[in-house]
C-alpha cells in the first residue's frame, strides 16, 4: 500500500464505521461505493482549502447522491475541514450532521437530498463562472439510479448546449438504486451514446482503481473542445465491507453493535 491515496480511502473506510450509529444508521453501503472517488477528487484534484473553505477562486463539489453524506462528511474530516468530534456526531441526537448532506459546516456547498438537484445546481455555478470568465471547475457527482431524473437531463442538455467545459460528472455505478438493480428499473444503454449525443465528453472508468481515475482526468486536463465532461466510474455497492459488498440490502440497512465492531476490527488500520 505505497500510495498514498489508498492509505487515505482506507482510514476513510474505518472512520466512517466509527462514525455509523448501530441499528440507526442506513445508506452504508452507497457511501462505502465513492470512497475512491471523494478520495481522488478531494486529494489530487481540487483546489479548495480547508483554512478558506469560502475562497472565491475555489472549485465547486456537489455530492447530488445527498443520502451519502457520511462519505462527503468523513472526507472533509479527513482533509481538515472539520474535527473528530464533529465527524462523531453523525446521526446523533443532538449532532448537527444528519445522514443526507446538510451545509451546516464548512467544505458542503450545498444541502442535498432530493435526488436531481445536484447536476442542475451545478450548471447554475458552471454557467456563472465561464460568464465571469472565472477558471473555477465544478465537479459533481451523482448515483448511476439518479439518472432516472429528468430533471438532470435538462441540465445535461443545457450544459452540452452551451458548452460547459469547465462542469465534470462522475457516476457512482454501483448498479442499484432504492428498489431494485438500475438496470431493472430504466435501463439506460447505451449511456454513453445518449451522453455523446447532447454534446458532452464521456469517459468509462474504473471508480475503486486511482490509477484508472488519473488516467480519465488526464485526458480531461488534455481535451480542448470546451464541451462538458461525463465520467462513467463502475463501482461496487458496499466496497470493502464483508457481507454487504455487492449486495442490494447495503442500500438501506442498518447495522447492529457487534455487526459494526466486526467490522471495525476488519477495517483497523
Amino acid at each position: 500500500m505505497n500510495n498514498p491515496l489508498k492509505v487515505i480511502a482506507k482510514k476513510m473506510r474505518f472512520d466512517m464505521m466509527k462514525a455509523i450509529r448501530p441499528g440507526q444508521s442506513h445508506h452504508i453501503g452507497c457511501s462505502y461505493s465513492i470512497v475512491e472517488i471523494l478520495t481522488f477528487l478531494y486529494f489530487k484534484l481540487l483546489k479548495i482549502d480547508p483554512k478558506n473553505p469560502s475562497n472565491h477562486d475555489r472549485d465547486i463539489f456537489i455530492l447530488s447522491k445527498g443520502h451519502a453524506g457520511l462519505a462527503l462528511y468523513t472526507i472533509l474530516f479527513e482533509k481538515g475541514f472539520i474535527n473528530k468530534d464533529t465527524l462523531l456526531s453523525y446521526d446523533q441526537d443532538g449532532g448537527i450532521l444528519p445522514e443526507h448532506a446538510s451545509n451546516v459546516i464548512p467544505g458542503v456547498e450545498v444541502s442535498t437530498g432530493s435526488l436531481g438537484h445536484g447536476l442542475p445546481i451545478a450548471v447554475g455555478f458552471a454557467t456563472s463562472f465561464l460568464n465571469d470568465d472565472k477558471h473555477n471547475n465544478v465537479y459533481v457527482l451523482m448515483s448511476d439510479g439518479e439518472l432516472n431524473e429528468g430533471s438532470n437531463w435538462e441540465a445535461i442538455m443545457y450544459a452540452g448546449f452551451h458548452k460547459l467545459h469547465n462542469l465534470t460528472v462522475v457516476i457512482d455505478g454501483n448498479g442499484f438504486q432504492g428498489y431494485s438493480d438500475t438496470e431493472k428499473v430504466i435501463d439506460l444503454s447505451p449511456i454513453s451514446r445518449k451522453i455523446e449525443n447532447f454534446g458532452w465528453n464521456y469517459y468509462d472508468a474504473d471508480g475503486h482503481d486511482f490509477d484508472s481515475l488519473d488516467k480519465v482526468f488526464q485526458k480531461i486536463k488534455k481535451n480542448k473542445n470546451k464541451k462538458p465532461h461525463f465520467i462513467f466510474a463502475k463501482t461496487t455497492k458496499g466496497k470493502g465491507l464483508p457481507g454487504l459488498e455487492g449486495k442490494f440490502e447495503a442500500h438501506y440497512k442498518s447495522l447492529d453493535e457487534e455487526t459494526k465492531q466486526k467490522l471495525l476490527n476488519f477495517l483497523k488500520i
